[in-house]
Protein backbone atom coordinates (compact mmCIF):
# COMPACT_ATOMS: atom_id res chain seq x y z
CA UNK A 1 0.00 0.00 0.00
CA UNK A 2 1.37 3.65 -1.12
CA UNK A 3 1.29 6.13 1.17
CA UNK A 4 1.34 9.65 -0.33
CA UNK A 5 2.08 12.86 1.58
CA UNK A 6 -0.24 15.30 -0.12
CA UNK A 7 -0.69 18.71 1.76
CA UNK A 8 1.33 20.27 4.81
CA UNK A 9 -0.67 23.09 6.81
CA UNK A 10 1.34 26.37 7.07
CA UNK A 11 0.63 28.64 9.56
CA UNK A 12 0.66 31.99 8.66
CA UNK A 13 -0.17 35.44 10.16
CA UNK A 14 -1.06 37.23 6.97
CA UNK A 15 -2.55 35.00 3.85
CA UNK A 16 -2.00 37.47 1.56
CA UNK A 17 1.67 38.28 2.18
CA UNK A 18 2.42 34.36 1.84
CA UNK A 19 0.34 33.93 -0.71
CA UNK A 20 2.31 36.74 -3.05
CA UNK A 21 5.81 35.19 -1.17
CA UNK A 22 4.63 31.38 -1.85
CA UNK A 23 3.29 32.34 -5.89
CA UNK A 24 6.00 35.40 -6.40
CA UNK A 25 9.50 34.28 -4.81
CA UNK A 26 9.00 30.48 -4.88
CA UNK A 27 7.15 30.04 -8.09
CA UNK A 28 4.50 27.78 -6.55
CA UNK A 29 1.25 27.21 -8.63
CA UNK A 30 -1.63 28.84 -6.72
CA UNK A 31 -4.47 25.50 -6.86
CA UNK A 32 -7.22 27.73 -4.99
CA UNK A 33 -8.00 30.20 -2.69
CA UNK A 34 -11.30 29.86 -1.32
CA UNK A 35 -11.56 32.64 0.67
CA UNK A 36 -14.25 34.65 -1.46
CA UNK A 37 -15.06 37.81 0.37
CA UNK A 38 -14.18 37.04 3.77
CA UNK A 39 -11.04 35.86 5.28
CA UNK A 40 -11.78 32.28 6.18
CA UNK A 41 -10.94 29.88 3.52
CA UNK A 42 -7.95 27.39 2.63
CA UNK A 43 -5.74 28.46 -0.30
CA UNK A 44 -3.63 25.40 -1.72
CA UNK A 45 -0.85 26.30 -3.49
CA UNK A 46 1.78 23.65 -5.17
CA UNK A 47 5.61 23.90 -5.49
CA UNK A 48 6.56 23.36 -9.06
CA UNK A 49 6.63 19.25 -10.34
CA UNK A 50 5.38 18.30 -6.51
CA UNK A 51 2.88 16.23 -5.53
CA UNK A 52 2.75 17.64 -2.21
CA UNK A 53 0.75 21.06 -1.31
CA UNK A 54 0.82 23.47 1.01
CA UNK A 55 -2.27 24.96 2.62
CA UNK A 56 -2.37 28.49 4.20
CA UNK A 57 -5.26 30.47 5.92
CA UNK A 58 -6.65 31.77 8.72
CA UNK A 59 -8.16 28.91 11.16
CA UNK A 60 -7.03 26.25 9.33
CA UNK A 61 -3.91 25.12 12.35
CA UNK A 62 -4.06 25.40 15.76
CA UNK A 63 0.21 25.89 15.29
CA UNK A 64 1.55 29.95 15.54
CA UNK A 65 2.97 31.66 12.67
CA UNK A 66 6.52 30.69 12.37
CA UNK A 67 6.28 27.39 14.04
CA UNK A 68 6.44 25.00 11.06
CA UNK A 69 10.63 23.88 10.89
CA UNK A 70 12.15 21.13 9.01
CA UNK A 71 9.96 21.06 5.87
CA UNK A 72 11.89 20.40 3.02
CA UNK A 73 12.58 20.39 -1.06
CA UNK A 74 14.31 18.32 -3.27
CA UNK A 75 15.58 19.49 -6.26
CA UNK A 76 18.54 18.35 -8.79
CA UNK A 77 20.43 21.38 -8.53
CA UNK A 78 21.01 22.79 -5.42
CA UNK A 79 23.50 25.78 -7.14
CA UNK A 80 20.60 26.74 -9.28
CA UNK A 81 17.62 26.87 -6.87
CA UNK A 82 20.13 29.04 -4.54
CA UNK A 83 20.55 31.06 -7.59
CA UNK A 84 17.16 31.27 -8.20
CA UNK A 85 15.54 32.12 -4.57
CA UNK A 86 18.43 34.73 -4.27
CA UNK A 87 17.36 36.16 -8.39
CA UNK A 88 13.66 36.63 -6.41
CA UNK A 89 14.86 38.32 -3.24
CA UNK A 90 14.38 35.53 -0.90
CA UNK A 91 16.84 35.85 1.65
CA UNK A 92 18.43 32.47 1.68
CA UNK A 93 22.17 30.92 3.01
CA UNK A 94 25.50 30.01 1.28
CA UNK A 95 25.22 26.28 -0.26
CA UNK A 96 26.25 24.08 2.54
CA UNK A 97 27.44 20.55 2.38
CA UNK A 98 26.52 18.30 5.47
CA UNK A 99 29.48 16.03 6.85
CA UNK A 100 30.41 13.77 9.68
CA UNK A 101 31.25 17.36 11.36
CA UNK A 102 28.15 18.76 10.75
CA UNK A 103 27.93 21.68 7.81
CA UNK A 104 30.49 23.54 5.82
CA UNK A 105 29.91 26.02 3.11
CA UNK A 106 30.35 24.15 -0.40
CA UNK A 107 33.19 24.71 -2.21
CA UNK A 108 33.36 24.69 -6.35
CA UNK A 109 34.02 21.23 -7.14
CA UNK A 110 32.14 20.04 -4.27
CA UNK A 111 30.10 16.72 -4.97
CA UNK A 112 26.15 18.10 -3.97
CA UNK A 113 24.08 15.22 -4.59
CA UNK A 114 22.27 14.29 -1.17
CA UNK A 115 24.72 16.14 0.82
CA UNK A 116 24.07 20.05 -0.45
CA UNK A 117 21.47 21.94 1.36
CA UNK A 118 20.45 25.53 1.69
CA UNK A 119 17.91 27.16 4.11
CA UNK A 120 15.53 29.82 4.42
CA UNK A 121 12.21 31.32 6.18
CA UNK A 122 9.23 32.36 4.46
CA UNK A 123 7.72 36.15 6.15
CA UNK A 124 6.30 34.63 8.85
CA UNK A 125 9.13 32.89 10.01
CA UNK A 126 8.38 28.89 9.30
CA UNK A 127 12.11 27.23 7.98
CA UNK A 128 12.34 25.44 5.10
CA UNK A 129 15.35 23.36 3.88
CA UNK A 130 16.34 22.86 -0.04
CA UNK A 131 18.61 19.64 -0.56
CA UNK A 132 20.00 18.64 -3.76
CA UNK A 133 18.80 14.49 -5.12
CA UNK A 134 19.70 14.76 -8.70
CA UNK A 135 17.79 11.37 -9.26
CA UNK A 136 14.64 12.91 -8.71
CA UNK A 137 15.27 16.28 -10.67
Amino acid sequence: MNWTLEVVLVPVADVDRAKDFFTEKLGFHLDFDSRGDGEFGPVQLTPPGSGCSIIIGKGISSMEPGSLKGVQFVVADVRKAHQQLVERGVGVSEVRVAGPEGFRPAQDGDSLDNVGFVVFDDPDGNHWTVQQISSRG
